[in-house]
């Protein structure tokens, strides 16, 4: 199983930024997506999560009205578009996968990949 996050960077504060996350080696159809981020000396949280289908999607407190997320199955990639970002926002981004329904805790997700970097600068 292969999950390869990207699309991260540098971007100033209101700025937008879409994160990609392709898969690989699973049947993309039975497993829900998540997106996590991490800042040093924090614990990873759940930012967003996409059901199976895509018709249920569910957002962290900070991210609702700002973020999301979407998937296209038949490219085996979940996105995530991030709009007025903030300096807060800075952190590692990571997409896990788990099968059937979705979980905003990183206990809950199967396979992770690595993650890309969003750097929000004031």
């Amino acid at each position: 199983v292969q999950l390869q996050a990207s699309g991260g960077g540098l971007v100033q504060a209101g700025g937008s930024l879409r994160l990609s996350c392709g898969a690989s080696g699973i049947i993309v159809e039975d497993h829900a997506f998540g997106w996590f981020r991490q800042t040093l000396g924090k614990e990873r949280e759940g930012v967003s999560c996409i059901s199976r289908g895509g018709g249920s999607t569910y957002y962290s407190d900070s991210a609702k009205g700002r973020f999301t997320v979407s998937r296209d199955n038949a490219k085996s990639t979940v996105y995530l578009r991030m709009t007025s970002l903030k300096p807060e926002d800075t952190a590692i981004y990571y997409c896990a996968v788990k099968r059937y329904g979705c979980s905003m805790s990183e206990n809950d997700m199967k396979y992770w990949g690595k993650g890309t970097q969003v750097t929000v600068s004031s």
